[in-house]
């Protein structure tokens, strides 16, 4: 056990740490019974997200220390800059305990409540007073946080959204057209930055950006046993949990495309206030930072892969498709049995209905490729780590069991990923494909940034899908698993292996609405025969 604390608590041995720390860390949500992130702190990793740049937005901000009076006795929180909008911010204005809290998930450098990216350079802006501000003003907040560390900013937080009876458009639904939701898009796409949303909580919440197409939305899970394996009741239930249609539309999605992506720890975490005081908090505002913060350590692993010329290792690490597609295909669903066939994984996650992945439309509908509750599963940034160390490997030759590529495909073209070796026998293969909605900028004045008053432009969703199937299929035969979705900007395949045999992953670009070149990442994870 004390060797275990060791790690835990940042080299501190176990004997000289109180009871009440070694408790919370064994409870914390960034130990093996959370996303598991501790361990990368540590040798042989040691990943903290150096010199990563990570963003955050909200109505206020976190106190800067020698900045603002109310942080004066809490160094906890090192920042990197804090702004009003798209500018400087005023010493000691604007600062508000929930903004302190979300960039303390992220970047807290507190011994006893670490963050999950401690060295990671956080930016934090702040919207203002909701009276005077709404949309454009939070695009501008967001655009402002992306161009930061020289226009090298890996992941975007959003703890907050905008209710629809805020939205100015007609009868507003949930539809993607939102101009909140479009910048998010527009600006994961120019600014190349994966935006993390919190999730809807409930009815009335805050759904606005939660329809966007190219971030990933966050749900918060709860313990059970000291575990977070389970969703969380707080949360808005899947679309097929009973919904009226007075609520279609203003609390999901139109049209049944899913809005979460991932699961993440989000009740009773322990926090610090501005004042250096405890404090328990719950909800998706506490578990989009993890996946924030989660990128910073996958993204100084990558620099550092690219630092030393590592083979099977590209600038194209860096993409937001890519660390959507890696952080997706390596959560949490089902608890491997210890026999390596459901890919180590280490929980098995339920629903509000006490239901498991297997029992979901999404496994056993091809047209259907993320839960409505529980989206791929569980963020484990461990998985994550082995997911994404696994390299960058090109269809133009065999590739190993596990890894991940970017690249673009044409119109009706398919590419061909031939897994080296056979596979085996009811081990079970996790594929993940992401790509990006087209959402351009109507720019008047040419400055090529967004400016209040200025629109966008939704030029639609390309249609990608994915396929493993046998190894000696032809054009379309030999479909093993599919995920054929018409409507989103993920395809997901969890499926077991039926017989041992070699098996390829198939990419397909069956119909256009914008460009007919599509680039896309595709994650994948596989049990070989040794």
């Amino acid at each position: 056990m004390t060797k275990k604390l060791t790690w835990i608590i940042w080299g501190l041995s176990a004997s000289c740490v109180s009871a009440p720390v070694i408790a919370s860390v064994l409870e914390s949500p960034l130990g093996t019974n959370g996303i598991d992130a501790l361990k990368l702190h540590q040798s042989p990793y040691n990943l903290i997200g150096r010199k990563i740049a990570i963003g955050q937005v909200e109505i206020g901000r976190p106190g800067m220390f020698g900045w603002d009076k109310a942080v004066s006795k809490n160094r906890a929180i090192s920042l990197a800059a804090v702004f009003l909008r798209n500018g400087p911010a005023k010493s000691n204005s604007g600062v508000d305990p929930h903004a302190y809290n979300v960039a303390g998930v992220m970047v807290s450098r507190d011994k006893g409540i670490p963050g999950v990216a401690p060295g990671a350079r956080l930016y934090s802006s702040a919207v203002g007073s909701t009276k005077n501000m709404g949309q454009p003003e939070e695009c501008l907040s967001a655009q402002h946080v992306a161009l930061q560390n020289s226009g090298d900013v890996r992941a975007i937080n959003f703890s907050f959204g905008e209710p629809l009876s805020r939205d100015p458009r007609p009868q507003a639904t949930l539809d993607g057209n939102a101009l909140l939701t479009l910048c998010v898009d527009w600006s994961g796409r120019v600014h190349d930055v994966l935006y993390a949303i919190a999730g809807n909580q409930g009815k009335g919440g805050i759904p606005i950006p939660t329809d966007n197409f190219n971030g990933i939305n966050v749900a918060f899970s709860s313990r059970r046993g000291g575990v977070f394996n389970k969703v969380d009741v707080a949360n808005l239930a899947g679309a097929n949990q009973g919904v009226t249609g007075r609520l279609a539309g203003r609390e999901f999605n139109i049209g049944g495309r899913r809005a979460i992506s991932l699961v993440a720890p989000g009740s009773n975490i322990n926090l610090l206030n501005p004042d250096g005081k405890l404090n328990k908090v719950t909800g998706t505002s506490f578990a989009a930072p993890q996946v924030t913060a989660s990128v910073a350590l996958l993204q100084e692993l990558g620099d550092r892969q690219l630092r030393t010329k590592r083979a099977n290792w590209s600038t194209d690490s860096r993409r937001h498709q890519v660390m959507k597609a890696v952080l997706l295909n390596s959560a949490d669903k089902i608890q491997d049995s210890g026999n390596g066939l459901r890919l180590g994984m280490t929980r098995t996650l339920i629903d509000k209905q006490n239901q498991d992945w297997l029992a979901s439309d999404a496994y056993k509908d091809p047209k259907i490729p993320l839960d409505a509750q529980m989206g791929a599963g569980h963020l484990n940034v461990f998985r994550a780590y082995q997911q994404f160390n696994a390299g960058q490997w090109q269809p133009s030759a065999a590739v190993p069991s596990v890894g991940w590529d970017y690249r673009t495909i044409d119109v009706g073209g398919a590419v061909d990923y031939s897994l080296a070796k056979p596979l085996k026998q009811g081990s079970f293969v996790a594929i993940t494909l992401s790509w990006d909605r087209l959402v351009e900028l109507n720019d008047r004045n040419k400055n090529q940034q967004y400016d209040v008053g200025e629109n966008f432009r939704d030029r639609g969703l390309n249609n990608l899908d994915l396929y493993l199937v046998k190894a000696d299929a032809q054009k379309d035969g030999g479909v093993v698993c599919s995920s054929i979705s018409q409507i989103d900007s993920v395809e997901h395949i969890f499926c077991p292996v039926a017989a041992t045999g070699n098996y390829k992953i198939r990419v397909q670009f069956r119909q256009n609405l914008n460009e007919t070149t599509q680039p896309y990442a595709l994650a994948w994870w596989s049990v070989p025969i040794n």
